[in-house]
């Protein structure tokens, strides 16, 4: 790591293929394709040194260059699949990198194009705090909209349940008032940081010392149907977050 300011990589990841909504990647919203948000939001970030889309489509790679990304390579199309997982593609571009232009950041941030909505200072502070507290990592989280304390797992031919958690000098916390159990927090995808040496030394993408960023519930927004779209364009629209000069339908 440098001694003064650390090599900061952002990677959008965006696959050509989607089942649930077909090019959603580059669907306008709020007048813009939806990864020029997740593109902004590195490129604007004070930390953030380089931007890169990482993609199997000649289409997005299009549209990334004309927002300002980079885009050194496409992803090969055996990672770009429904059961890809993120550790796959963070493996291929930081070796590429590695590889091919010597490349090696001290960080990566992880900016997924279908969670657009992010304050504007966000990516900056969520650096400062892996940073600063020496964490493995960092992710974005929200308060969770239903407890998993009375949640259940249900056998093959539903004769017999159990409950997924358990709660320590608690009986039966499944018929507990939901006030009092412990309050718990679903991640989401605005952004992950993560140490670079946790990728390319051990093939993970959290690490052990994790830390949370948490966001209100109304910003937690990922783009999967076509309701989400008008979703996040209110709220691009109404409030303080990363947005172009100028939007429109």
């Amino acid at each position: 790591m440098s001694a003064t300011k650390p090599e900061i990589l952002a990677i959008v990841p965006a696959r050509g293929g989607s089942k649930g909504l077909p090019g959603k990647n580059t669907m306008k919203l709020a007048g813009h394709p939806l990864i020029a948000y997740s593109i902004k939001a590195g490129l604007d970030a004070v930390n953030v040194t380089r931007v890169i889309v990482s993609t199997d489509s000649e289409e997005i790679a299009a549209v990334a260059l004309e927002y300002g990304a980079e885009v050194p390579f496409l992803r090969p199309p055996e990672l770009a699949g429904d059961r890809s997982l993120d550790i796959d593609f963070w493996q291929h571009a930081l070796n590429w990198l590695a590889e091919n232009e010597d490349y090696r950041p001290d960080y990566v941030v992880q900016l997924r194009p279908t969670s657009p909505i992010r304050h504007p200072n966000l990516i900056d502070v969520c650096i400062d705090r892996v940073i600063s507290t020496k964490a493995d990592s960092l992710r974005v989280v929200t308060p969770a909209p239903a407890t998993p304390y009375k949640m259940w797992r249900v056998n093959d031919n539903a004769t017999r349940m159990e409950p997924l958690l358990t709660l320590d000098n608690v009986e039966e916390p499944f018929n507990q008032l939901r006030q009092t159990l412990p309050v718990v927090y679903w991640q989401i995808g605005t952004l992950d940081v993560i140490r670079t040496s946790l990728i390319t030394d051990r093939g993970v993408l959290s690490g052990d010392h994790i830390i949370p960023y948490i966001v209100e519930g109304d910003y937690a927004v990922d783009i999967d149907q076509q309701e989400d779209f008008e979703h996040a364009q209110l709220i691009i629209e109404t409030t303080e977050t990363i947005r172009f000069a100028e939007t429109s339908t």
